[in-house]
């Protein structure tokens, strides 16, 4: 048995037209299958679930999802996991951003894709992150979901500060739907990344991980547990990452002047910017985070609220893969 979650919105309505390529091959090769259309933010993850909870299955059963959508409704699908041994994921890339599935050598041609999906064999296993809020204030985000957890999960990245001030902004942003449908999505998060630099507080921060690393900055801009090599549609945020063990690429920033800033985030595109003054980068299973301020937190781009105070923990090889 096949499960299905598409977002029938994503890359502008084309989740509906993979699906109808993915029912053809279903009954072609008699595979049993089921589809869900999400609704609107945190449908897919409740779908999950209840389906990843559901007791109807054997033991021995394995619940193969495939996702057709961008980053943040794998991030809903991901986080609505109830047993990870049970579940094998399958995923279409369709979002603007894609950075998943950006540094695993996947065929670019859906039908390929659909093919390697279909045959139903776990490829590999790969981490995933989750975020504990010690601290969940009230400055929620202005499409958070309407019920927050203390603990959510990530599978490529989650960032606090000026990244994830970034995609609040990004996510209900009318602009960013036009371009969308253009195919410029990228352009909305230059232009609202030069306006956050500009004009974002910078407080104090420090991080300590598990194995005893100690990082303080003064005038802090931005930190980023990475999973995966890329976050932001593309920035090559954390180019040593292994998405397979056990560890985050923690990439953090701060103590930069403004131009000094400019300067760096380019760099940041290519992976380029280790080595350049104000930017740190270390290995760790479990970090927190602690600011002077609260300060917006992502995960995967989903933004639900500010905190001051966060923990991230590395899975390793939690999630079984079928491409």
């Amino acid at each position: 048995m096949f499960y299905c979650i598409v977002n029938p919105s994503a890359r502008s309505g084309n989740g509906k037209n993979i699906y109808s390529l993915f029912e053809e091959k279903c009954k072609a090769r008699g595979i049993p299958y089921k589809v869900v259309f999400t609704k609107g933010p945190g449908h897919a993850m409740s779908v999950v679930r209840r389906l990843t909870g559901d007791t109807h299955h054997q033991p021995d059963e394995p619940i193969n999802i495939v996702v057709m959508g961008g980053d943040g409704t794998l991030n809903e699908v991901v986080s609505g996991i109830e047993d990870f041994d049970k579940v094998r994921l399958g995923v279409i890339p369709l979002g603007s951003g894609n950075d998943f599935v950006r540094d695993m050598n996947l065929p670019k041609d859906k039908n390929e894709l659909l093919d390697i999906i279909l045959q139903g064999n776990v490829v590999r296993q790969i981490d995933v992150g989750n975020i504990h809020y010690n601290n969940m204030t009230k400055n929620f985000s202005r499409l958070h979901d309407e019920r927050i957890n203390p603990d959510r999960r990530f599978d490529v990245s989650c960032g606090i500060g000026f990244d994830a001030a970034v995609c609040e902004e990004a996510l209900s942003s009318g602009t960013k739907n036009i371009l969308n449908k253009l195919g410029l999505g990228k352009l909305t998060y230059g232009s609202i990344a030069i306006r956050q630099i500009v004009k974002a507080t910078q407080p104090s921060c420090d991080i300590t991980t598990d194995d005893g690393q100690h990082i303080h900055i003064d005038h802090f801009i931005f930190a980023a547990a990475m999973i995966h090599h890329y976050e932001g549609g593309g920035f090559k945020f954390a180019p040593d990452a292994d998405l397979s063990d056990g560890y985050f690429e923690l990439v953090a920033g701060g103590d930069m002047s403004l131009a000094h800033t400019f300067r760096v985030l380019p760099l940041a595109y290519f992976g380029r910017h280790y080595g350049q003054k104000g930017i740190y980068h270390i290995r760790a299973k479990e970090v927190t985070i602690t600011t002077e301020i609260p300060l917006w937190v992502h995960t995967d781009g989903e933004v639900l609220l500010k905190s001051d105070s966060i923990t991230l923990s590395c899975l390793e090889k939690k999630l079984n893969m079928l491409l």
